[in-house]
């Protein structure tokens, strides 16, 4: 069976957008696909008015660098560099002036400038995650892709999170496409998108207008 199957799905510039499902359905698939990581066998994929599956590796390389930021569930922080290094390396591979400083200004947006020098196992589980989020947001991404982001968390830390995700999408205007299992984390969505074995059975919108946002192709 593939992995998904007739998903037709445009997001718009801005929009919060949640996946939801049973494991298995193609939340993490269609993640990868958005992300350039994975390639669809028909159809195709367009992010910022580029189809990914027409990029040669360098371009590709440029693309996932300069307009896609990942979360994931397990932080997947570098466990020999401290904070402040994690969430620069990206302005570093990028070759990209004042990293430290940009990266010091995103770790502050957080409220985690101040375990600057920390190293991640130095971290909880919440602190560790709002350093992800820096680093994900540390290059000013046009779509974050977060993967069961409050997956290891408690309630209480997962609510904090959230409210970054939403944060990021409202006021810097960044799309997000979140794949979770938790009905909670999708509420604070614009849109939710149910799948089931690879196809999409329903999409739910919140009052906003699409009409206010420019695609995001």
């Amino acid at each position: 069976m593939p992995a998904l199957q007739d998903v037709s799905l445009e997001v718009q510039e801005g929009e919060f957008v949640a996946l939801v499902g049973r494991s298995g359905c193609g939340k993490s698939t269609l993640l990868n696909l958005a992300g350039a990581m994975d390639f669809p066998t028909s159809g195709t994929v367009a992010l910022d008015g580029m189809v990914t599956s027409e990029l040669r590796d360098a371009s590709l390389t440029k693309l996932r660098r300069e307009k896609v930021g990942f979360i994931f569930q397990s932080f997947q922080l570098l466990p020999t560099l401290s904070v402040i290094e994690n969430v620069e390396l990206p302005m570093l591979l990028a070759a990209a002036p004042n990293a430290r400083e940009k990266a010091l200004a995103q770790l502050r947006w957080v409220d985690m400038d101040g375990y600057a020098d920390r190293m991640p196992y130095q971290l909880s589980g919440g602190q560790a995650q709002r350093v992800a989020i820096a680093r994900a947001l540390v290059h000013s991404p046009r779509l974050v892709l977060a993967d069961e982001p409050t997956g290891n968390l408690d309630s209480s830390t997962s609510e904090l999170i959230l409210a970054l995700l939403r944060s990021i999408a409202t006021e810097q205007n960044t799309t997000i496409l979140m794949a979770t299992h938790s009905a909670e984390a999708a509420s604070i969505a614009d849109t939710v998108v149910r799948l089931h074995d690879g196809r999409v059975i329903d999409l739910l919108q919140s009052g906003k207008e699409a009409e206010s946002r420019a695609p995001v192709q």
